[in-house]
């Protein structure tokens, strides 16, 4: 397969990605969803995302990568309140709140918080 060839594979396979955390959201399975992809598709989940009515914000993730967050309108305005550094530097409480949010295991997320916290504290003894 020619390097054209994966690369249209990988972009159907991250589009039905979206396309798959879209309906998890219409459904009502999520109340938020992130996102990360190329930011060469950022023009493609817009546009889905404004026909469907869905309300999102788009993030620089990495050089060439966003994070897109979208959802209700209730955790966006947190999203817009916590997330204005990239996610690796948030504190471990906005790290916990932002997986809360996003549905993760709160028994898997008061594991992460408490790793993180520990090792913050490390850190600054």
């Amino acid at each position: 397969m020619s390097t054209e060839q994966l690369n249209n594979v990988r972009q159907a396979l991250d589009m039905k990605v979206l396309l798959n955390h879209i309906y998890e959201y219409q459904k009502g399975v999520r109340q938020m969803v992130l996102f990360t992809c190329n930011a060469k598709y950022e023009e493609f989940a817009k546009t889905r995302l404004q026909h469907q009515n869905i309300e999102y914000i788009i993030q620089k993730a990495g050089n060439a990568t966003i994070n897109i967050y979208f959802g209700r309108k209730q955790c966006l305005d947190v999203i817009r309140m916590i997330v204005d550094k990239p996610l690796s530097q948030l504190t471990p409480e906005e790290d916990f709140i932002i997986g809360a949010l996003l549905g993760y295991d709160i028994c898997c997320q008061c594991e992460r918080f408490c790793e993180k916290k520990q090792r913050q504290l490390k850190e600054y003894a």
